[in-house]
């Protein structure tokens, strides 16, 4: 056995179930090691879409992700998912090959690529260190929830391995949530933070819940304690559908909150962020804490507590454990409930239920209405995948998810191109689910070399591209400074006729009764993945990514 392939089987024997990459000569042997070891492995067309697939994974599969690239370009090419995983606290664990002689056409300095983006460097420098590196690498990445670059340097990975594969039995485990909160049992909320959190709760009459991605495993709890607080319920963009069945529900804070979420929200006088660090979408850059309100941040890094919106008060603690300490101190209270707001939110707690004027025409769709549409066909047992652009809050605030585990959104360095990728891993986590990948015209194409790997995995997925021939986003910036657009708009692209040379089934959509074609396939055999080419109306720009301009 050499180093590369007892690294392999470390990893295996942690507990990797699934690695994603593209294999060069620099990464073979350990990638054919991990299979040998019970890994599947799902092969990429491209790195950048094996580390957003890997990152989709670990999301929603709750299972570390690993991905496996080449030296050098393998790793550049990897770089702008992994900077998506290191930024979003991903569990992820990237093997690499490393060149060292500087004369190498291959060599860079990987470990300082890492370490820009917000990664953990870590390299296996010695046979000798082969399985324990590798464990350490699985246990930062699970425990830690890190990005983590293990780099293998070439001369290494060739030399004779003679050792045992014994995995410390703290690497052994592949439940990230389980890992994570088992870190922190033995260190229990302190009980004047609680006490004082009880007590704003005691003395709240609107508080309201904003859940994050810290939070996404403790719904029981976190509904427990807000019917003894009166609490209306909210989440982060990432924890989308979290309380989704509760007539409490108010769905997504932030850019793409309903109007009357907006309204209850900014009205509350308690905000408690659980597992949410109330950055500027999930605030509107502030706007919706409205002066006066206490603010509380209950999570696990206390560095969350004064980052965008400052706590009056944090409690550093894992989720769940704080909500159950504070449920057992409460006495029930009406806070912010009441026949009348549980009225409203059945009547205007989702976009659908906003009036609109419909643009459809002209050939062109209004995205509302192809939204809408598509998410009255759509299975209930559906994971969205949604890329950044101009488009993307359509299928975000119009497409309902059953829970937390029906939305991948993978927008924390807000790159466009993700969108197929992360479509790919969420499926692979779920596949007891249609995915769902919806992508604006300019993504699509960033990504199209996975279309290939969609159709070769056998996914029946559902790709929308929401065409407006453009990179919307910059168009409606742009234009009413009246800047010339040649360079953002573009001519038209048959991503119907595209789709089908990959293997898709494929309708393309100028109106309401395109979709037709869509409920046609669902009702087949979906034998083959369906790319639903919309070409939608695009007079007016989104008004959730005029707020997100006020960040640049």
């Amino acid at each position: 056995m050499i180093v590369a392939e007892a690294v392999g089987r470390a990893l295996a024997a942690c507990g990797v179930g699934t690695a994603f990459g593209v294999v060069g000569s620099g990464n073979f042997h350990v990638t054919n090691a991990l299979v040998a070891g019970g890994v599947r492995f799902v092969a990429a067309r491209h790195e950048g879409g094996a580390a957003t697939m890997a990152d989709a994974y670990a999301r929603m599969s709750g299972r570390a992700g690993v991905v496996s690239v080449h030296q050098g370009p393998g790793l550049t090419n990897a770089l702008t998912g992994l900077t998506e995983a290191a930024k979003s606290r991903t569990p992820l664990i990237v093997l690499a090959g490393e060149a060292t002689e500087v004369q190498s056409n291959f060599h860079i300095d990987q470990s300082a690529l890492a370490t820009a983006v917000g990664a953990v460097p870590m390299r296996v420098a010695s046979p000798g260190e082969a399985v324990s590196r590798a464990a350490e690498a699985y246990q930062v990445a699970v425990a830690e929830r890190r990005t983590v670059l293990l780099n293998l340097p070439l001369d290494v990975q060739a030399a004779p391995f003679d050792g045992p594969i014994d995995v410390p039995a703290a690497a052994l485990t592949s439940a990230v949530t389980s890992a994570v909160i088992s870190a922190v049992t033995s260190a229990a909320p302190s009980a004047g933070e609680v006490a004082e959190l009880a007590r704003l709760l005691g003395a709240a009459r609107r508080p309201v819940f904003v859940a994050g991605r810290g939070a996404r495993h403790a719904r029981r709890e976190l509904e427990e304690l807000a019917e003894v607080a009166g609490a209306l319920l909210a989440t982060s963009a990432v924890a989308k559908g979290l309380f989704r069945g509760s007539p409490w529900d108010l769905d997504v804070s932030g850019g793409f909150a309903t109007p009357l979420a907006a309204e209850l929200i900014r009205d509350a006088d308690l905000v408690v962020a659980w597992g949410c660090a109330l950055n500027m979408w999930t605030t509107r850059h502030g706007t919706l804490i409205q002066p006066g309100a206490k603010v509380v941040k209950v999570d696990l890094d206390p560095a969350a507590f004064k980052a965008h919106v400052p706590a009056d008060l944090g409690v550093a603690g894992e989720v769940a454990a704080v909500a159950r300490a504070l449920a057992a101190r409460l006495g029930p209270r009406q806070g912010y409930r009441s026949d009348e707001i549980a009225r409203r939110v059945r009547a205007e707690g989702r976009w659908r239920d906003v009036p609109y004027e419909d643009e459809s025409g002209g050939g062109r769709i209004d995205p509302r209405t192809l939204t809408i549409g598509l998410d009255d066909l759509l299975p209930r047992e559906r994971i969205i995948a949604v890329d950044s652009g101009n488009f993307m809050g359509y299928p975000s605030m119009f497409i309902d998810v059953p829970d937390e585990g029906g939305f991948c959104f993978t927008q924390a360095f807000q790159s466009i191109g993700l969108g197929l990728a992360t479509a790919i891993g969420a499926a692979l986590a779920r596949p007891d689910r249609l995915p769902v990948a919806a992508l604006g015209d300019g993504g699509a194409l960033m990504g199209s070399a996975e279309l290939e790997t969609v159709v070769r995995l056998g996914l029946p997925m559902v790709v929308v591209v929401y065409d407006d021939a453009a990179y919307g986003a910059e168009v409606h910036h742009f234009r009413p400074h009246g800047h010339p657009l040649g360079t953002v708009t573009f001519p038209p692209a048959d991503f119907a006729a595209i789709a089908r040379g990959h293997g898709f089934a494929a309708v393309t959509v100028t109106g309401p009764s395109g979709l037709a074609g869509v409920a046609e396939w669902l009702d087949g055999p979906r034998d083959r993945p369906l790319m639903v080419h919309a070409k939608v109306a695009g007079e007016h720009g989104s008004w959730w990514l005029e707020e997100a301009f006020k960040g640049h």
